[in-house]
């Protein structure tokens, strides 16, 4: 069985690590390259890093803090916001990243996965997607979850895998911050459809949520948080000395 993935995920605003719940009351957190050093160093697999307001706000992702973290960084780094462009794509991997994330850009033209894909490789393409229930429906958001696009979020998944992406990270509004446990409803959905890698992000609240995660959706290929590990009420390496005893294979 593959080796399931811890990931500490970074939101960035105004060059500062922030974490709320349901993507509003964002709080200042620490330094991204503190604590990319830190995770680094603390057992996780990979890094998330998410400029959060950069598409938003209608601008490029920082780069200078962005080197400065991938410089402390010896785990794959994978970088998200603002990212619309080729261009985009090829800065923020000039500036050490080695997958790049991509949700209101895709949305805005469908055909930037493709075209990044057979550049750059699916391997490097992430399609990060925000989804919240309406009228009882999966449905796409895009700006950091402040616009309903009204799509189908698990036929919208299924279109950018067709189209190249090669690793889908699902991130729940609903369960965001709330530390009630992952959407498992909405990552089944998504596993069903689509045969890459998918992340979980969104509901982690302690250890035994993750250790739920992946026996209930064995297809579920990584858990991504942020808060929890932030403030320290997940230590990484003792979260997978817990997924080992429960059968559940991981790097320790």
């Amino acid at each position: 069985m593959i080796t399931k993935r811890i990931i500490p995920c970074l939101d960035v605003k105004d060059g500062k690590v922030v974490k709320g719940v349901n993507f509003t009351g964002l709080k200042d957190v620490s330094s991204p390259v503190e604590l990319a050093d830190f995770y680094s160093k603390s057992g996780a697999d990979e890094l998330v890093f998410y400029d959060i307001t950069a598409s938003a706000e209608g601008r490029a992702l920082f780069t200078e803090v962005l080197k400065k973290t991938a410089e402390k960084v010896f785990i794959p780094l994978t970088v998200g916001g603002g990212i619309n462009t080729l261009d985009d794509f090829d800065r923020v991997l000039k500036c050490g990243a080695d997958k790049v994330s991509v949700n209101s850009g895709a949305i805005k033209d469908p055909s930037l996965v493709n075209n990044a894909a057979k550049l750059y490789g699916d391997q490097c393409v992430v399609l990060s997607a925000d989804v919240k229930r309406v009228n009882g429906k999966f449905t796409v958001f895009a700006k950091g979850g402040r616009e309903n696009t009204g799509m189908d979020a698990v036929e919208w998944i299924k279109r950018c895998v067709d189209s190249g992406a090669g690793e889908v990270v699902v991130n729940s509004i609903d369960t965001d911050g709330v530390k009630g446990g992952f959407d498992l409803e909405m990552l089944k959905a998504v596993c069903d459809a689509v045969s890459v890698p998918v992340i979980a992000s969104g509901g982690a609240g302690k250890t035994e949520d993750f250790i739920t995660l992946f026996k209930t959706l064995p297809r579920v290929d990584a858990g991504l948080a942020a808060s929890v590990f932030h403030f320290g009420e997940i230590n990484i390496k003792e979260l997978k000395r817990e997924m080992a005893k429960n059968g559940i294979p991981a790097r320790i």
